[in-house]
């Protein structure tokens, strides 16, 4: 009888620590540098990592930088090798809190929230304050943010002969369903 009450309280305790995170690995971070009259400089990551601690409103993604796809493999090439130093610095980090975040209050209408937090690329860190969305959708949460990021914050060497066809100011947006 110990022995079954002790797995009750253990199945009760595990299931109630899983309902408060959510999470995905499917998300998509894109991002753009793309400068009128020029080619265009953009790629996609399907592979993006989101966590939401439903108590807090903490909010966790990750990616990895090898796995943004161009339209053009010279250009994904150079991004890795040239830009990102993706070898030396594999990862890209965010880490911050929903303000005013309360999971009972969101619906299947969009919601705007300012998220405070740090943003690590290249083995830089930044405070920054971003705006996103959440919504309802079945039993997940669909989550949305753009927001720019400039490449001198992060140490993104631009070399001089494509200084002007590539933006300094990169529009990066991250889109997840979290479950």
């Amino acid at each position: 009888m110990r022995k079954i009450t002790l797995l009750l309280l253990f199945l009760i305790t595990f299931t109630s620590k899983s309902q408060e995170k959510m999470h995905s690995t499917t998300g998509i971070t894109y991002f753009e540098a793309s400068i009128p009259l020029f080619e265009e400089v953009k790629a996609v990551n399907k592979k993006t990592t989101c966590t939401l601690i439903t108590a807090t409103g903490d909010l966790n993604c990750w990616l990895s930088v090898k796995d943004f796809e161009f339209k053009r493999n010279l250009m994904q090439e150079h991004f890795n090798s040239i830009y990102m130093e993706s070898n030396r610095y594999p990862k890209a980090l965010f880490k911050g809190r929903i303000d005013n975040f309360d999971l009972k209050t969101i619906s299947s209408t969009t919601s705007f929230y300012q998220i405070r937090g740090k943003i690590t690329v290249k083995g830089r860190t930044k405070n920054i304050i971003i705006e996103g969305s959440l919504k309802k959708v079945n039993n997940a949460l669909e989550f949305n943010a753009e927001f720019p990021l400039n490449t001198d914050d992060f140490r993104v060497e631009i070399p001089f002969i494509v200084r002007n066809k590539i933006s300094k100011i990169v529009t990066t947006q991250i889109n997840c369903v979290l479950k």
